[in-house]
């Protein structure tokens, strides 16, 4: 039975893994500013490192777009050392200890006297990152439901959130007063909190047509993708895939240059933390809320709509900040529209994304998935900046918001195909027939 309303709100929002989720969610997103974005990139700077080193090792984080190439390991095999903890909770605790290894590793590295050992041990800790999310998305996506995921989602983002705050402002607050030595030591005891989550919560139930253990080694690999294409025909998989790759399109393109727009808006350094880095995060966190409550109330099919209209309007509230330079109010209300929709579209995204998995290789196809939904805006970012010189930065917001139209067409051929999940339909794997 499926329910909607504030009865299926409700019934989401109770299920006992939610809780679960918002432990898993600050282990993921505790490591990424510590090992590939702004942390790292700051306390090389802070000891002197030239920009064009710091550029070259945030090169690290693109293991968290590859991770699809080893997930099917992850669905086929438990993990030796960690077995008797099951398929999912044996990697899970893995990768665990390995990023807080890593980050006391990175504690004690001095990159002001050489950057191998600390690329060496960015590159482990990307990788055991890396994977910890694709295990995360699997266990999120077996342990409960279909039409609970959203709400898991919600509570997954915001522990994910809570990690970002306290691997960002947390850890150059203790950077500032003690040391990066105290700071990275601070960040890898944290760990311990998702490290018990894994110890304490319980191992996802298989499907019982589950054909994992029926196939071989090189079948991990071939089989998660042929699935997907076989449940789906070839001609609906691929406009699927293509969907969830241009979904969030209009948000990411502008995300490289929102950094320089801020300081050539007029705003200081110090607006921007507060604006963008504090009160934005707050604004995701209840996007992502609203996304999870509108998600269980009326299903993601009208939800992938009001989605994909609403990230592409919020690019241009940007216009006012460039209407308004230096204007502080409209800082906070673009950051607002923004924000909300970020956390909004993210959240009905993985709700989708997830009722297109086949239970017997979460892990792969989700990851695959998570991959394609980052990869266009991550290429559109690189030449960004040019359209923003050869245009203005009004031109390039009101561009970005355009790009929405090749989502809608999809999403309107997509439609009939799209049917609401149900708990059975979970259990099946498939949400397009």
């Amino acid at each position: 039975m499926s329910y909607k309303g504030w009865r299926g709100i409700r019934r989401a929002f109770a299920t006992p893994s939610a809780m679960t989720m918002l432990f898993l969610g600050l282990g993921s997103g505790l490591p990424f500013l510590l090992i590939a974005s702004q942390t790292l990139s700051t306390r090389l700077r802070d000891v002197g490192l030239d920009l064009g080193s710091i550029g070259l090792i945030s090169l690290a984080s693109f293991f968290y777009l590859l991770k699809f190439l080893w997930a099917p390991l992850i669905d086929r095999y438990a993990f030796p050392l960690t077995a008797f903890l099951g398929r999912r909770r044996s990697w899970l605790l893995a990768s665990q200890l390995v990023v807080m290894l890593a980050l006391v590793a990175l504690a004690f590295t001095r990159p002001d006297l050489g950057v191998g050992p600390l690329v060496g041990w960015v590159l482990l800790a990307s990788f055991a990152g890396a994977t910890q999310d694709s295990v995360v998305d699997a266990y999120r996506i077996e342990v409960a439901p279909a039409n609970a995921q959203a709400a898991l989602a919600a509570t997954y983002t915001l522990g994910y959130r809570f990690g970002l705050i306290l691997a960002g402002a947390g850890a150059l607050y203790l950077a500032e007063y003690r040391d990066w030595i105290w700071a990275y030591l601070a960040m890898a005891s944290l760990m311990v909190l998702p490290i018990a989550t894994t110890l304490l919560c319980r191992e996802p139930v298989a499907p019982e047509s589950t054909v994992v253990r029926r196939i071989d080694f090189i079948g991990a690999f071939w089989q998660p993708f042929s699935s997907f294409f076989t449940g789906n025909g070839v001609a609906l998989g691929l406009g699927l895939l293509l969907f969830v790759g241009l979904f969030k399109f209009p948000d990411q393109v502008i995300g490289v240059m929102s950094g320089p727009f801020y300081l050539d808006s007029g705003y200081t350094k110090a607006d921007i933390a507060t604006v963008s880095k504090l009160f934005g995060v707050w604004m995701g966190i209840a996007g992502a809320f609203a996304g999870g409550f509108a998600v269980a109330a009326f299903g993601f099919r009208r939800m992938l709509l009001v989605a994909s209209i609403g990230v592409a309007l919020s690019n241009l509230a940007f216009l006012l900040m460039a209407q308004h330079p230096g204007q502080i109010w409209a800082f906070y209300a673009a950051i607002s529209a923004d924000n909300l929709f970020q956390g909004f579209a993210g959240v009905v995204l993985i709700a989708f994304m997830s009722s297109l998995t086949d239970r017997n290789f979460t892990a792969t196809q989700f990851a695959l998935l998570v991959s394609l939904a980052n990869l266009p805006g991550k290429f559109a970012g690189g030449v960004s900046g040019y359209v923003v010189q050869a245009t203005s930065y009004s031109t390039f917001f009101i561009f970005s918001a355009l790009t929405v139209v090749p989502t809608l067409l999809l999403l309107a051929w997509l439609w009939r195909f799209i049917k609401e999940a149900s708990p059975q339909d979970a259990a099946a794997g498939n949400v397009a027939s």
